[in-house]
């Protein structure tokens, strides 16, 4: 099993699948560069007040937002949180944000995303309510869009950069042995982003008899738009691969 999340998750997801004996290697197919302005992001943080919306996209937003702020910095009384998987849970609550503040699909949700995000908290009045996207360089702009058209005021704060990752000797290696060995690898694939980069890392690939899990069908979709052979739906989370792995 390839795991191509970004560091450190990647790591993470090593350890945890080896750890319930599936064999998997980190490779990421992302690279992740601190905030551009981190002066900006102090300045949302000191400006944020009750009733405020910080929205985190991924572990990564969370890990270099509380990166760029003061040591001792306390999430503020009646701000909430929100996160769209239980990695972006654990690194806001590894930061000190109060668990009873953060809002997030459960962890049985059939998928980890905006949209999942949303259903828990449209039943919320919007109308006026100041709301930061946290996220890096660009990205999908539904949770903002969705947002706005229920009242909020969406603004967005860039707190990391992400950037096609500058493999090593040792991982360029492991990427073709399992080009060489199609059948031995499994790629499990979290980014259409990281799929646009492994197409650049890897342009002479031939992808026709390689195996993908996928945990999203956006991501399916582009896996099969750059020529994996197989490209199995998986559930999201962990545990889901290692079941699914082990079946």
């Amino acid at each position: 099993m390839l795991v191509t999340r970004p560091e450190p998750q990647a790591s993470e997801w090593v350890a945890r699948l080896r750890s319930h004996q599936v064999e998997a290697e980190a490779l990421p197919l992302m690279g992740i560069a601190g905030a551009p302005a981190p002066a900006r992001v102090r300045e949302v943080f000191a400006g944020l007040s009750a009733g405020a919306l910080l929205m985190f996209v991924s572990p990564n937003a969370a890990l270099q937002f509380f990166a760029c702020l003061p040591p001792g910095a306390s999430w503020p009384a009646g701000v909430q949180a929100a996160a769209t998987g239980p990695g972006t849970v654990a690194a806001l609550c590894a930061a000190g944000v109060p668990v009873d503040c953060i809002t997030a699909p459960d962890e049985s949700a059939a998928q980890f995303d905006s949209e999942a995000l949303w259903e828990q908290l449209r039943a919320q009045d919007w109308q006026g309510r100041p709301v930061w996207v946290v996220r890096g360089d660009g990205g999908r702009d539904w949770f903002a869009t969705t947002l706005a058209q229920a009242g909020a005021v969406v603004d967005f704060v860039q707190s990391y950069a992400r950037l096609v990752p500058d493999w090593n000797p040792a991982q360029l290696a492991i990427a073709h042995r399992a080009l060489a060995e199609p059948a031995q690898a499994r790629w499990l694939l979290s980014s259409s982003e990281g799929i646009e980069h492994l197409s650049r890392l890897l342009p002479q690939a031939d992808w026709a008899k390689a195996i993908a899990l996928a945990s999203h069908p956006r991501i399916e979709a582009r896996a099969r738009a750059l020529g994996f052979g197989t490209v199995l739906p998986v559930r999201p989370g962990w545990r889901a691969v290692v079941e699914q792995v082990l079946a």
